[in-house]
């Protein structure tokens, strides 16, 4: 980490005593205390608000009983386009998503998970061997490293190194966030993502807070206010970050309530890019082609656009920059937006929304106004680039 009292966010100090005292306290709490996703005292890392495709409920059905057993994370972090891409997950546990995710990139993929806990990575690289036979793969598209996920480069992680990296609410469980987000930039090749699922809070969080335990363990004393991401991710040098999705948290422990007070808690899902400094960002007119396995009729990119195959949309200067840079640029026809007005393609382009990038304002639209929120729940409600 970078020097003593270097801050991940304006409410989260990184000194380097305070940063060793949290990772032993979370090491002790995931390893140890922790032995099945029932042990948690809230649900806010274990419940996703957004349903699971059939596909991806169909590989989560492969994955050993012990690895789902031992799973904590929060949210769905399967990006589209995964054929061939190098993948590294930052605190992969016991592996879980790691497996589902292996069977996506297939045999020229790799799935990379690092975790700082013994006890979660014995059980994940206990079952290498049975998830290689159950997929039919002839060697091992999977493999797990030791190590901090702010500390990338001391694991052997390179620069450069991968398309895509997924985190499933373990950001909030770093003492340092900014040096996250560093490392997973410096690792990521041009035009790659970050993708990834966690739980922020609605303002900067109280001393009281950010030093409870168990709040720090259950996700939510490390939630970082979610305008500190939006800062932090563009200091890095990625993009203006995506909201995906995002759905309100309802402490159902009264204990840890009282504690909380009036601090509002949200999980979602956000998409950093790291798009070279060299491509444009102009509005233009996006259509996709259907090419995406999966998602051949519709692409459900972000909250604020859905592209449908064959039809054009007009996106903002970030989006139409990301998708010209990243593993998407083989599946959109782009043209810029000349004048004000769309290219002509015969027929009348979509107009985009208004950008969403306020966690708590999509989860208010997207709750159903007869439905309170859940108790807990965490992270809401071929490819160019890649090998």
């Amino acid at each position: 980490m970078s020097g003593c009292c270097a801050k991940s966010s304006d409410s989260v100090p990184a000194c380097g005593s305070e940063a060793k005292i949290i990772h032993s306290d979370v090491k002790d709490y995931y390893g140890k205390k922790l032995q099945k996703s029932e042990d948690l005292q809230t649900n806010a890392c274990t419940t996703s608000a957004k349903p699971k495709p059939a596909f991806i409920r169909k590989a989560l059905k492969d994955v050993h009983p012990e690895v789902t057993s031992r799973y904590y994370g929060c949210g769905l972090v399967v990006p589209e386009s995964l054929e061939n891409c190098y993948v590294l997950d930052l605190g992969c546990g016991s592996g879980q998503d790691c497996y589902m995710l292996s069977q996506l990139v297939g045999e020229k993929g790799h799935v990379t998970g690092i975790d700082m806990t013994e006890e979660q990575l014995a059980v994940a690289r206990k079952h290498i061997d049975y998830h290689t036979e159950k997929f039919g793969f002839k060697k091992p598209n999977v493999d797990f490293v030791q190590g901090f996920m702010e500390l990338l480069g001391e694991a052997g992680l390179k620069d450069s190194s991968y398309d895509i990296i997924i985190s499933n609410c373990v950001v909030n469980l770093s003492p340092d966030k900014a040096a996250v987000l560093r490392e997973a930039y410096r690792v990521l090749k041009d035009g790659g993502e970050m993708y990834f699922s966690d739980v922020y809070s609605n303002q900067a969080l109280t001393k009281e807070i950010r030093e409870h335990k168990v709040l720090w363990g259950e996700c939510l004393g490390g939630a970082l206010w979610w305008e500190d991401l939006v800062r932090l991710a563009q200091e890095v040098g990625f993009s203006p970050p995506r909201l995906v999705t995002a759905s309100h948290i309802a402490i159902g422990n009264k204990e840890l309530g009282s504690i909380v007070g009036d601090y509002k808690f949200v999980s979602a899902t956000y998409r950093l890019f790291k798009v070279p400094k060299s491509c444009p960002k102009e509005r233009s007119q996006v259509i996709y082609n259907g090419s995406i396995t999966n998602w051949e009729k519709f692409l459900e990119f972000d909250a604020n656009y859905t592209f449908k195959e064959g039809d054009a949309m007009v996106v903002d200067g970030d989006a139409a920059a990301i998708l010209r840079s990243s593993r998407f640029a083989d599946d959109f026809m782009i043209r810029p937006v000349e004048g004000g007005a769309a290219a002509d393609v015969g027929c009348c382009p979509a107009k985009p929304k208004e950008i969403i990038v306020n966690p708590f304002e999509l989860a208010k639209r997207l709750e159903p106004a007869d439905i309170k929120p859940a108790t807990g729940g965490c992270c809401g409600t071929k490819a160019s680039g890649c090998a």
